[in-house]
């Protein structure tokens, strides 16, 4: 397990560290409320689909604590503002769908019980959470690790490690699983346009366990793959639709093209909690699209003219017939359509 920690509950509040502000600085800041939690997940101080999940059903937590002292009426009022509040806050990820409609389970089996008690069960579920995230990355990452020769170069896009989940990670996960079943991983990170979050997360992330990393610009991944090894693509999922597409962070469906271009096998790292088979494709799948200014510069850079018209979609879907497998924590689903997911989900 990395010594840091994406989130974490301390003192009655949930502290999250902010991935706004990697690599240089490691500041975690502190939240209160479901509101403060949402805006938190909007301004990418926490990002990745499992842990926006876990950050979310933590939000529903705590609104229940600071509404134990209200009227039932008014706490039943106040958790339904966060449960509103929260579900608005990201739009592609399924994990915070799925995390809140597991909470709202909880509130429902707590019935008729005092506030206090409702309160309480939230906040068991929520750390429930973020404790079988970690168990499920722990055993996806073994399934994928299975998949890697003993000495294997990884590609991957995005951040989907520790950095995104409550521990240990997705795609990262299983480079993680790998190396301590003794393997020798080296992974070559794309640097991940326009939020850089492949430069700035993935590689500080892979520093603090010592694996060896190699930061490339996006633009670059073809010639990586025609002029050298990469033993595979390794990347997360924001959702995956019943029929084997995938929405994940812009620029992997590129990746996905070039790794059947030049005969690399392309693994989607996601956990169960992922695949959203309420949707039939991947056209199905809101796309977000975040603010211009992330694409004319970064902090104080400003690189773009002013005025310049700016598209700056945050994902991007990658076809099925695309994914080589989905490696989860029930096992690798190879050539994942409507059918193999129906079979996986049954298991």
């Amino acid at each position: 397990m990395s010594a840091f920690h994406t989130l974490r509950w301390t003192d009655g509040t949930l502290e999250m560290l902010d991935q706004r502000a990697l690599p240089d600085r490691c500041d975690y800041l502190r939240f209160d409320s479901a509101a403060a939690v949402a805006a938190a997940i909007r301004d990418l101080v926490v990002r990745g689909a499992p842990a926006i999940g876990c950050a979310a059903a933590y939000g529903i937590a705590l609104e229940a604590r600071r509404s134990a002292g209200l009227s039932s009426q008014q706490f039943d009022a106040e958790l339904d503002r966060a449960f509103s509040v929260l579900g608005q806050s990201r739009p592609t990820a399924v994990n915070l769908a799925w995390a809140l409609s597991r909470m709202r389970a909880c509130l429902t089996d707590a019935g008729s019980a005092g506030n206090a008690a409702r309160a309480a069960a939230l906040l068991e579920t929520a750390q429930q959470i973020a404790a079988e995230d970690v168990r499920i990355n722990r055993a996806l990452g073994t399934h994928g690790a299975s998949l890697l020769p003993d000495v294997a170069c990884v590609m991957t896009h995005c951040n989907a490690g520790a950095l995104a989940t409550a521990g240990h990670g997705t795609a990262l996960g299983i480079v993680r699983s790998a190396v301590g079943a003794g393997k020798k991983i080296e992974v070559i990170a794309n640097e991940t346009r326009p939020f850089l979050q492949g430069a700035r997360l993935t590689v500080w992330e892979l520093q603090q366990d010592g694996i060896p990393v190699t930061l490339i610009a996006d633009s670059a991944a073809g010639h990586m793959m025609g002029s050298r090894t990469i033993d595979a693509v390794i990347v997360g999922a924001d959702r995956v639709a019943a029929n084997g597409d995938v929405a994940n962070k812009i620029g992997t469906y590129m990746m996905a093209v070039l790794a059947k271009r030049h005969g690399i096998p392309f693994y989607v790292a996601c956990p169960i909690s992922t695949i959203d088979m309420s949707v039939r494709s991947g056209q199905d799948i809101p796309i977000e699209e975040r603010s211009a200014d992330e694409v004319a510069g970064y902090r104080d850079v400003r690189w773009a003219p002013p005025q310049t018209r700016i598209a700056n979609p945050v994902f991007d879907v990658t076809p099925a017939e695309l994914v080589t497998a989905l490696i989860t924590e029930r096992g690798v689903m190879r050539s994942p359509d409507r059918m193999t997911l129906k079979t996986l989900l049954e298991r």
